[in-house]
């Protein structure tokens, strides 16, 4: 009968359940960790933000033993269109990766010995060419590509130069996903670099170089208008797909492994952005909170409030590491599950890519250079406390 087991079934299920979660807490044991380097900088002033960077990377082991002779592609945040903004605030202060952030690692990349790099984005909804699309977000695409030689830029969210799609599969088989088709620049490089914005995030808690991750997806194949059989010509709409799986992904790439998973984002996302993390694994992860903004990823979001200025930098060569550090400089846990904040209403894509051996997320095994956590601490979560408290029902200002 429906809902009933046998004793042999039963035990049958308990002891795989018992293997793979000891399975899972032998690879959190053993998830990489990393040193990570901490930067102050108030200012995006080159002259500040040059120098600062340069010895954040030294304390990291220096980037010429990770890119020197290599193809580097570096996926950089700029989620959401570039009409919405927080007030009269550059988007490079609130949302986006700061152009002088990124101008910044490709000149060091390039004095490092980088061959090649290409600049990454799937910006929203448009195959207009990457550099195109920094412009109409009023930033300088020249002065990134004049940083270094050999630089590129490639919008991801399609096709875009490539003659087909890159299917890149999960080690672990994945939580959600057991593979992604995605664009040929993911593959065809050496090294991969996740440069993100430090930010709060409306379904995932907490955005970093993991999160940034998410936008890898084309918009062709994972979007709400992606094709049905194959991925459509022109990207369209969001990535309403991995969010609520009402649809499946085109069929001529990876279906999902159980349709009758939960359907809620706060399930979803973080196991997504896990198996594409896993997928196209980070060699090295930058979070910008220079400059930023509280309340979530963008200035669409209810709870999106102002533009701070935590001046700080963070970098290592885990992303996990790195994330877990950015989140206690934050003044949030990276060791905190759901229904603790940040992940008040979510799993936490930390302990998601830890179980999978991603990395820790335990700052008792993670060495930190540069600045003190204690010393650059920028309390989101005390802000977030008091912006939720104003936002009560019935409570007056």
């Amino acid at each position: 009968m429906h809902g009933r087991y046998t004793r042999r079934e039963l035990l049958q299920t308990v002891s795989a359940g018992a293997l793979y979660a000891g399975a899972q807490l032998g690879r959190a044991a053993a998830a990489p960790a990393e040193p990570v380097a901490i930067a102050r900088c108030k200012t995006y002033d080159p002259a500040e933000l040059m120098p600062a960077m340069a010895r954040m990377f030294d304390q990291i082991g220096g980037l010429g033993r990770i890119v020197k002779g290599k193809t580097v592609s570096v996926k950089i945040n700029l989620t959401g269109a570039y009409t919405y903004r927080l007030g009269y605030s550059p988007l490079g202060d609130s949302h986006y990766t700061h152009p002088a952030v990124i101008a910044a690692a490709v000149c060091l990349m390039g004095k490092a010995g980088a061959r090649r790099i290409r600049i990454l984005e799937s910006p929203w909804a448009t195959t207009d060419p990457l550099d195109e699309f920094l412009l109409l977000a009023n930033m300088e695409p020249r002065d990134i590509q004049s940083a270094a030689p050999n630089v590129e830029f490639e919008n991801t969210n399609y096709l875009g130069k490539g003659t087909k799609y890159s299917r890149l599969m999960v080690p672990t088989g994945g939580y959600i996903y057991p593979g992604f088709d995605l664009n040929h620049a993911y593959e065809e490089c050496d090294v991969f670099v996740s440069l993100s914005k430090m930010k709060e995030h409306a379904t995932a808690g907490f955005t970093g170089t993991l999160k940034n991750c998410f936008g890898m997806a084309p918009a062709t194949i994972y979007g709400s208008d992606a094709g049905v059989d194959e991925p459509a010509i022109q990207p369209g709409g969001g990535r309403q797909t991995f969010h609520s799986g009402y649809r499946q992904p085109s069929k001529s790439a990876p279906q999902e492994k159980d349709m009758k998973s939960p359907r809620q984002d706060g399930y979803r996302v973080p196991r997504i952005v896990t198996d594409l993390a896993s997928a196209r694994p980070i060699q090295l992860a930058i979070n910008d909170g220079v400059r930023t903004m509280t309340g979530g990823e963008g200035p669409w979001i209810r709870e999106a409030d102002k533009v701070v200025n935590p001046g700080v930098i963070v970098a290592g060569t885990n992303p996990v590491n790195t994330d877990a550090v950015t989140m206690a400089v934050m003044g949030f846990d990276p060791m905190a599950g759901r229904g603790t904040p940040p992940f008040e209403n979510c799993d936490s894509t930390l302990r998601l890519a830890e179980d999978v051996g991603l990395g820790t997320r335990d700052l008792k095994r993670i060495e930190v250079a540069g600045a003190r956590i204690e010393d650059v601490l920028f309390d989101f979560a005390a802000l977030r406390k008091e912006r939720r408290s104003r936002m009560q029902p019935g409570r007056r200002g």
